[in-house]
């Protein structure tokens, strides 16, 4: 995809960079605790955070590691989310370096554990960034992504692609169970396992969290109010008096090692 399309991104990310860091959704998580049991961290490993966003998943792996570099895109979020460990206290082995997805900016096996939250669906070619996953490992490094989980369905799936873009134009897609498994097999990971959450989502404050103005949340409102019975059933849509209030879909934790041997 062309740069532009990333300078989108950074776009995006530097308007909406506060509300990320300071929604709650990201700061705790099933999720996160889940990630930390597949990958046992310990105090000898050194772990990359791509695409860090609000620096949560940095924050939380600080305590159980030597190392983290939080990696981001766009600079503007990496400063705010270094602003909001600092305000943590007690944090100091946290890093933060601009760094694309696609192209990370480190020598090959920099790291022995990676971590990916809730961010590739905003990259143009995952595939690439897992090679590049693979590569900054050490031989038998570990790796957790999290990421909403696409439905097997056509019909939602479509639902849910078009209502991603209307909230947020830097949407590229989400992926089945079965295309991510494929993609980390490609890559050349091992040893994969994943595991579903559901999420609910507070529908006033996901669609202000990417910068929407009042005409692009009631345009959103309305296309979810419209939505066919069974994507109202899928994603439990509730509404009261004509809005929506909240939507739950689900995120997929995918771990996987890097070949001792390879």
């Amino acid at each position: 995809m062309d740069k532009g399309f990333k300078e989108r991104v950074r776009e995006q990310f530097s308007r909406t960079a506060e509300y990320y860091v300071r929604d709650e959704g990201f700061a705790r998580g099933e999720d996160l605790s889940a990630a930390a049991r597949c990958l046992n961290p310990t105090q000898d490993d050194i772990l990359l955070d791509v695409a860090t966003g609000g620096g949560h998943t940095a924050l939380y792996f600080a305590p159980l590691v030597r190392n983290v570099v939080a990696s981001d895109l766009t600079m503007q979020i990496l400063k705010k989310a270094q602003e909001f460990i600092s305000e943590e206290g007690g944090i100091e082995n946290v890093t933060f370096r601009e760094a694309d997805a696609e192209d990370l900016p480190f020598p090959a096996g920099s790291f022995t554990l990676l971590t990916c939250r809730i961010a590739p669906h905003h990259f143009p070619d995952v595939k690439r960034s897992l090679r590049e996953f693979f590569r900054v490992l050490r031989r038998g490094g570990r790796m957790a992504i999290i990421d909403s989980l696409l439905p097997d369905d056509p019909e939602i799936a479509d639902f849910y692609h078009s209502m991603e873009k209307m909230r947020d134009p830097t949407h590229v897609r989400a992926y089945t169970r079965s295309e991510w498994i494929t993609m980390i097999e490609e890559a050349g990971f091992i040893n994969i396992h994943t595991k579903e959450f559901t999420k609910t989502h507070d529908f006033a404050t996901w669609a202000r969290r990417a910068g929407l103005d009042r005409q692009g949340v009631q345009q959103l409102n309305k296309f979810f109010i419209d939505a066919s019975p069974k994507a109202h059933d899928h994603f439990e849509i509730e509404t009261f008096a004509g809005e929506v209030e909240s939507y739950t879909d689900k995120k997929l934790l995918i771990c996987a090692h890097r070949p001792e041997k390879k």
